[in-house]
């Protein structure tokens, strides 16, 4: 009964994250106002999510403050600034899905799952973000307003 019991607390433990309640994005307008999880983006963990080119791989398309950072790209926007010149759900709604904003867009949704082609099974039907990392990232780059 013991071991049962240490089992059924450690998956508790371990799944609550998971459990975190997630809202359906909802475009208004150009922008999804509400974010994706109650619980509020922190900047510092949004920018090592963006400059790190295993996650978020911003900076294969984009250059931003980040002289650390060699190699940055030159095909989209420039996110220095990106807080002065987007609103919050103006930026959540480009991470989540770009095309809504822009059909042209080269950008990957990094939360849309459907409509995709061309996607390696391994990742069919998840994420390129989960719904924190992106209140993460919306929250690094409203402190970006130079």
């Amino acid at each position: 009964m013991r071991p049962i019991f240490i089992a059924f607390v450690l998956g508790s433990v371990f799944t609550a994250p998971a459990l975190a309640q997630e809202t359906r994005p909802e475009i208004v307008g150009d922008a999804i106002p509400q974010p994706l999880v109650a619980i509020r983006g922190d900047p510092v963990r949004g920018r090592a999510i963006v400059v790190d080119r295993q996650v978020g791989l911003c900076l294969l398309c984009h250059s931003g403050p980040f002289p650390e950072q060699r190699l940055q790209g030159t095909l989209a926007p420039e996110l220095a600034g990106a807080g002065r010149r987007w609103s919050e759900g103006q930026l959540r709604l480009r991470i989540v899905d770009a095309a809504k904003a822009n059909p042209a867009t080269i950008m990957p949704p990094y939360y849309r799952t459907d409509g995709l082609v061309r996607v390696a099974s391994a990742y069919r039907g998840k994420t390129l973000l989960t719904a924190q990392q992106i209140e993460d990232v919306v929250a690094f780059l409203m402190t970006l307003r130079d």
